[in-house]
């Protein structure tokens, strides 16, 4: 097991000339080193075959002994020097100030075969000097569901994070779930977590509010030479092209969550990727009955800011912090406006393939996103679940417009039956656009069914697959691993996994709602 890390991040940005853990204010540096605190014993539970392939690692290297030590927070290879980052951020809207990596430690950059650098990440290793006076551990159950989720969306072909490895620690951790004074004691654990790049919006956010030019201006230089290299320029034109393709990059990553019905749940700026990824899963969900004013956070029960069809607004309203973050780079705000005005015109496109990929159509005209929206209305009036019927709508036959198709898709039958006006009608109007449409019925219904998955990672089979690890039971996250390798095939044997949620984790917690307690 050997690694070749180039540590760039540490190599040429300032740090903290304090090390350890120590709660603290860091000024005018951009990382604090500090060390994994030791697990009792650590234990490798489950690994992403494709993530350690890619790193060049062999099964072998993942089932050893010495394996779980480094991944554990227990050892370090050479060349890793370990660093938790500084940032700020908005956190639901309203100013944090430092926030910084509480419960993660970049251990170094590795470079694969093929020279692509991977920034290898623990989540849950202890504290450092961002914890807030937390413990920087990690429960088995949050981390169940970090690790699960970044494979699953990188095989649906959304931008996210990667998990290497899922570890338990050996060690209880208490957490307070229900923030209602009744802590318990629950497994630690810790994910492993690969990114080209961690940085985030709130990188940048905070040497701006700070007032420290030189250093966000050393960010930015930096971030664009290591991580955007195939831009040019000099100046403000870079300035300007960076921030433009970062709008971009977000923009067609909120229309891949709108896609496949995901809800990020914390959409605040410290969890923004400056790459357009998906980055910290915490109180994430998957629509099931079709609402687009669902949030899966407990947190934002009462404004519901991030909720689902919010999605879209939220990010550029994210981007319009990161751009205030960056002005002091720019003599006017043209340019950044000009990036805002990006995002919007990349968004419109994203969402108008979307229809077309969704719908089975060659192209979208404009009167296909009224169509597509109907649709979804229909499924808010008839309790629909978002993910079955899109996925029914596949073997639909213009010639033969039955509302049959879609009713299995419905949780109440009584709101089924009332809403059966408004599916027919919309059959009928399908049915004309199809008739119209260029695609043959092979070509359509394979379109639609890469844009429509059968498998997504929904609360509750999430939520099975803790309750059976928390016996010692990894069996179902592995199942639900393999599956979510390939949520668009069919997968004969497996389709328990593609059921409408059961009425019993309509409310049960883990599998409706969560809190952003880990």
């Amino acid at each position: 097991m050997r690694f070749e890390f180039d540590n760039a991040f540490v190599r040429e940005l300032p740090g903290d000339p304090e090390d350890g853990p120590r709660l603290r204010q860091v000024e005018g540096a951009l990382w604090s080193r500090v060390e994994p605190t030791p697990g009792a014993a650590p234990r490798v539970v489950a690994w992403s075959a494709e993530m350690a392939a890619t790193l060049g690692l062999a099964e072998d290297d993942l089932r050893s002994e010495r394996f779980a030590w480094i991944f554990g927070g227990n050892a370090l290879l050479d060349g890793m020097q370990p660093w938790a980052s500084n940032y700020g951020g908005h956190q639901f809207g309203v100013w944090a100030g430092q926030l910084g990596d509480g419960r993660a430690i970049s251990l170094g950059e590795a470079l694969d075969a093929r020279g692509q650098r991977w920034e290898l990440q623990l989540k849950g290793a202890g504290p450092t000097a961002y914890s807030r006076g937390a413990d920087g551990r990690a429960v088995l159950r949050s981390s169940i569901r970090e690790f699960l989720c970044s494979e699953a969306m990188h095989h649906l072909g959304i931008p996210t994070t990667r998990a290497l490895g899922l570890l338990e620690t050996g060690e209880a951790v208490v957490r307070d779930m229900f923030y209602d004074g009744h802590p318990r004691e629950e497994p630690g654990a810790i994910v492993c977590r690969v990114a080209p790049s961690f940085i985030r919006f709130g990188n940048f956010e905070l040497p701006y509010a700070r007032n420290d030019v030189a250093l966000l201006r050393q960010l930015a230089d930096f971030t664009i030479r290591r991580d955007f290299p195939h831009l040019r320029g000099q100046g403000e034109n870079l300035y300007a092209d960076w921030f433009g393709e970062i709008c971009e990059r977000t923009a067609q990553l909120v229309a891949q969550w709108m896609r496949a019905g995901f809800v990020h749940g914390v959409m605040n700026t410290d969890n923004m990727s400056i790459l357009g990824l998906t980055i910290d899963y915490g109180p994430y969900g998957w629509i099931d009955d079709y609402d687009p004013d669902w949030t899966p956070n407990t947190t934002d029960a009462t404004r519901r800011r991030y909720r689902f069809g919010q999605q879209p607004n939220v990010a550029w309203w994210n981007l319009a912090r990161l751009a205030s973050a960056l002005s002091p780079l720019f003599a006017d705000t043209a340019p950044l406006q000009a990036g805002l005005d990006r995002y919007a015109t990349a968004w419109h496109a994203a969402d108008r393939a979307n229809v077309a990929a969704k719908l089975g159509l060659e192209l979208a005209r404009d009167d296909d996103l009224a169509l597509r929206d109907a649709l979804h209305g229909w499924m808010r009036e008839a309790g629909a679940d978002m993910t079955l019927a899109w996925r029914a709508l596949i073997d639909f036959d213009p010639d033969a417009p039955s509302p049959d198709l879609l009713a299995g898709a419905c949780y109440d039958e009584h709101r089924c039956v009332s809403a059966g006006p408004l599916l027919r009608d919309w059959l009928a109007r399908y049915a004309a656009r199809l008739r119209e449409d260029p695609l043959s019925a092979e070509r359509r219904r394979n379109r639609m069914r890469l844009a429509n998955p059968k498998y997504v990672l929904r609360n509750y089979l999430a939520q099975e697959a803790i309750d059976r690890a928390g016996q010692g039971d990894y069996t179902q996250v592995h199942e639900l691993l393999e599956v979510m390798r390939r949520p668009c095939d069919e997968q004969p044997g497996c389709e328990r996994f593609a059921r409408k949620r059961p009425d019993w984790a309509r409310h049960r917690a883990g599998c409706s709602m969560l809190s952003c307690s880990s």
